[in-house]
């Protein structure tokens, strides 16, 4: 379909004119509009006559094998993959490690705690039980929970280790900023150090000390660094067809051992192979 030049969103807006906003960001958000045969995540994108704009369809209901790293009555942590929403949101209720786990295991109570972007990899754990899930918040809301990311972001990161630390507020498209005010943002604590270069990019560690939306991928792009595939937070190159953002470590003591557990999964070699070929 032919637009004039506009931004995406108000050339949707056109298209689709029975569609709601929340709709139309939707869509945008998910990945469901190719231009010119890619997808483009930003509503601000401009759209000449000559664009092509298409609508993918709305995927199936996934059946996807997960990977368990520990499950009892209490609880379930798992390696969620890359591209598979954590919970349900307003646009997409099934295709998500939420569902699946219900599916899978047959439990009529599985409890989110915390949650991973869709195309953000690593570990992710859920809930059984009430007292289960009310610990594991208390855990996350004190910022006493373990979270280590691995990430590669663009261009050469000088600084081999420091810590990030602003206020974040989301926009009416989903866009999470940095800004001055703390009376509208919510602060935001990210620490980070380099372990590897290549010759265009830098891969971090990063530990969470609290845990916003978005919080790496805004404080990358603040800092002129935005993680490698990252379209949506600045991002230019994608090499590796993904988002290059990875929990790697979770660490939180369980709700009723009161002991402490510790997971891990693997840095993927997709990431380490960007620094090897600097």
């Amino acid at each position: 379909m032919k637009t004039q030049s506009t931004s995406l969103f108000e050339a949707l807006r056109a298209l689709y004119p029975e569609s709601s906003k929340n709709t139309l960001r939707s869509w945008i958000k998910w990945g469901r509009i190719l231009v010119n045969g890619k997808v483009v995540e930003a509503p601000s994108t401009l759209i000449s006559e000559k664009d092509t704009i298409i609508l993918k369809a709305k995927p199936k209901s996934l059946d996807l094998e997960l990977e368990v790293l520990y499950e009892d009555r209490d609880i379930v942590v798992i390696n969620k993959p890359k591209g598979l929403l954590s919970v349900a949101t307003h646009f997409d209720k099934t295709n998500t490690v939420h569902d699946i786990l219900k599916r899978k295991f047959y439990k009529k109570r599985v409890y989110p705690v915390h949650r991973l972007d869709r195309e953000t990899s690593g570990v992710l754990v859920f809930a059984y039980t009430d007292t289960a899930r009310d610990h594991l918040k208390a855990q996350f809301h004190e910022h006493s929970i373990g979270r280590k990311y691995a990430a590669v972001v663009e261009g050469n990161l000088e600084e081999p280790q420091g810590t990030w630390e602003c206020y974040l507020v989301e926009d009416p498209n989903y866009m999470v900023h940095v800004t001055k005010n703390e009376g509208v943002g919510k602060k935001a604590i990210t620490h980070f150090e380099v372990i590897g270069r290549g010759k265009e990019v830098t891969l971090l560690t990063l530990t969470l000390e609290t845990g916003r939306k978005n919080q790496i991928r805004a404080h990358c792009k603040d800092v002129l660094h935005p993680i490698v595939g990252d379209q949506k937070y600045g991002s230019s190159i994608n090499p590796i067809s993904r988002l290059a953002l990875h929990a790697y470590k979770l660490n939180f003591i369980h709700p009723t051992q009161k002991r402490m557990m510790h997971f891990t999964s693997d840095i993927p070699l997709s990431f380490l192979g960007l620094v090897k070929r600097g």
